[in-house]
């Protein structure tokens, strides 16, 4: 695990130096897979990277675990409370669509939840704008699998050092870069809305997942959902869709 995080480590400084940038940033939840991202762009550039808190209907402050991995890594950060700004986005639209008569109030949970992952997003690409900094992602191989993020929104960055890892591999690296135990065995949640669990929203666990990926022979029901999940999610992986090269009749 060792030799991995220092390859991922200059690969990032690889990366960073192709596209003539001069550092990364992430946005910090609190989780482990952004824990594990944050110890290693601190790792990469030690001088160069920064963590950005991004809160949603709390207070900077109060986010407590993204605090704790900021004090762990030692890496410089910022936070911007974008509850406001998200309120009055979601409010406008939701205005103008009943305004139709075509507000959906069924989709309004996802829709919400959706908006925030994106509006982050912007909101990290503005700041790294600022440092010509890339923006890194923490997307690892079960959530790519089963499309397990936003579209254009914690899908869309420029760096994914995590996209083939396994959750346990995840764990495994963050225990090698001493993230604290608390955030390695904090339930896995996307923080979509509140009480949200990833696994409960997917309907496997990532042990499961992890199992599947390894080639291993899982509960054929848990084959089945994950195939479908896989195939219906295949537009995510594909940004953005386009045809074959056109070679004529």
């Amino acid at each position: 695990m060792k030799e991995r995080i220092e390859y991922l480590t200059e690969w990032l400084q690889g990366k960073v130096k192709e596209a003539g940038a001069d550092g990364v940033l992430v946005g910090i939840s609190g989780g482990i897979d952004s824990a594990v991202v944050s110890y290693l762009i601190k790792r990469a550039f030690p001088e160069n990277s920064l963590g950005v808190l991004l809160p949603i209907n709390k207070e900077v402050e109060d986010q407590t675990d993204a605090l704790n991995v900021v004090e762990g890594s030692g890496l410089d950060y910022v936070g911007i409370n974008l509850t406001s700004s998200y309120e009055t986005t979601y409010a406008a639209i939701q205005e103008e669509l009943e305004k139709k008569g075509d507000w959906n109030s069924d989709k309004s949970q996802l829709g919400g939840a959706n908006l925030q992952a994106r509006l982050r997003m912007s909101t990290l690409y503005a700041v790294a704008n600022n440092y010509n900094y890339l923006v890194v992602g923490t997307d690892n191989a079960p959530e790519d699998y089963t499309g397990y993020f936003t579209k254009y929104g914690d899908g869309g960055v420029d760096l994914v050092p995590l996209i083939n890892m396994r959750k346990e591999e995840v764990r495994e690296m963050a225990k090698a870069l001493d993230v604290t135990d608390a955030i390695i065995h904090k339930k896995p949640s996307a923080e979509l809305w509140e009480g949200q669990s990833d696994e409960e929203e997917l309907g496997l666990s990532y042990d499961t997942i992890d199992a599947y990926l390894r080639g291993e022979q899982i509960d054929p029901e848990d084959e089945k959902l994950l195939k479908d999940l896989h195939e219906k999610t295949e537009h995510k992986r594909q940004i953005p869709a386009g045809p074959e090269k056109y070679s004529g009749k």
